[in-house]
């Protein structure tokens, strides 16, 4: 479960019109150290951006640590020497980063944290706060989408996140909570992994043993294309795969109705937005939440356009647009042949 320090939360911050005037007037500057690159990535920085701008706030740099813990440290350890008013970041080891965040924290750097807490660190005296996902609705959105997929019946796998990582570990947690609901529906087996590159090989030891799974559960979306992968090679069109985050592979699929039957999606930009305005209060004085988190939804063939637009605030990328206007016309056709018939 989350820990009772973050149990509750926001869902908004907003700056009155007077914070807002004294923001902008305030010269401030800002710096992101993001934990790797991905369209979610990208999403929460363009969010930030817009909204940094939005307030007269200067970027100076961004950074990505290629998921590597001693380059997110270095990296840190360069933004420190800039001297940003504010910083947004997801920590990927807070144990050995922690002091590099402290660095700037002392020197007067207003610190916004993206999902994962450092443990120790005060609200308010060593971060700003912390934007994250409702990672227990998420998990029960999950748990109900592989219901739907396997029509409330029948044996499931689980591919979770091994490694100590809170907001993945959080969210797997509460997916198995939520599917132990289901009466007729069996967790048959659980695979752990630390890369992503891991799940197909783990996908291909699981069907060998597990030969009668109907769904599996993906921690996240990238490391759910190894699933996709091993069951294409071994030719199991019926199993479902669930996930979490959006991903243009994997939506692909989706679309053409394969293997991904559904993912929950949260809202990066909104993140983004968020981070930008609690880093710009904090700056100025005002009282930030410890916690503020946003909405999320469920993602099937049925929503991806929506869903792609709700989440990132960009338009869905042209090959997706292909993609559902050729399964969209494939649909027409099967229906008109049926009413034929």
């Amino acid at each position: 479960m989350m820990s009772a320090q973050f149990a509750h939360s926001n869902t908004s911050y907003v700056l009155s019109t007077k914070q807002e005037d004294d923001v902008k007037t305030a010269t401030l500057t800002a710096a992101m150290a993001w934990h790797g690159s991905s369209p979610w990535v990208n999403a929460v920085t363009l969010g930030a951006q817009q909204e940094f701008e939005r307030l007269g706030i200067e970027v100076l740099a961004v950074t990505e640590a290629h998921y590597d813990s001693a380059k997110q440290i270095t990296d840190l350890e360069t933004l420190a020497v800039l001297e940003p008013d504010i910083l947004l970041s997801l920590s990927i080891d807070s144990f050995s980063s922690k002091p590099s965040y402290l660095r700037l924290s002392k020197g007067g750097t207003q610190l916004v944290l993206l999902s994962n807490p450092i443990a120790g660190f005060i609200h308010g005296e060593d971060y700003a706060g912390l934007v994250g996902d409702n990672v227990e609705g998420m998990g029960q959105a999950a748990a109900k989408l592989v219901a739907e997929a396997i029509s409330n019946k029948g044996r499931v796998g689980m591919i979770y996140h091994e490694a100590d990582y809170y907001i993945t570990n959080q969210r797997d947690a509460a997916f198995v909570r939520a599917l132990a609901q289901y009466d007729d529906i069996e967790l048959s087996v659980q695979k752990g992994f630390v890369k992503k590159n891991q799940t197909a090989q783990l996908t291909s030891a699981m069907l060998i043993q597990n030969p009668n799974i109907s769904a599996i559960y993906v921690s996240w979306d990238a490391a759910a294309e190894g699933v996709i992968e091993a069951l294409r090679i071994a030719n199991r069109k019926d199993i479902k795969v669930i996930t979490h985050d959006l991903g243009t592979n994997n939506l692909i699929d989706m679309a053409l109705h394969g293997n991904m039957y559904g993912t929950v999606s949260d809202r990066p930009f909104e993140i983004g937005t968020l981070m930008a305005r609690i880093g710009a209060g904090a700056a100025t004085g005002v009282t930030t939440p410890l916690y503020t988190q946003v909405s999320y939804h469920a993602v099937t063939a049925n929503n991806i356009e929506a869903s792609w637009q709700l989440a990132f605030q960009t338009p869905l990328p042209k090959i997706l647009q292909t993609v559902l206007k050729q399964s969209t016309a494939d649909s027409l056709m099967r229906d008109r042949g049926s009413d034929a018939q």
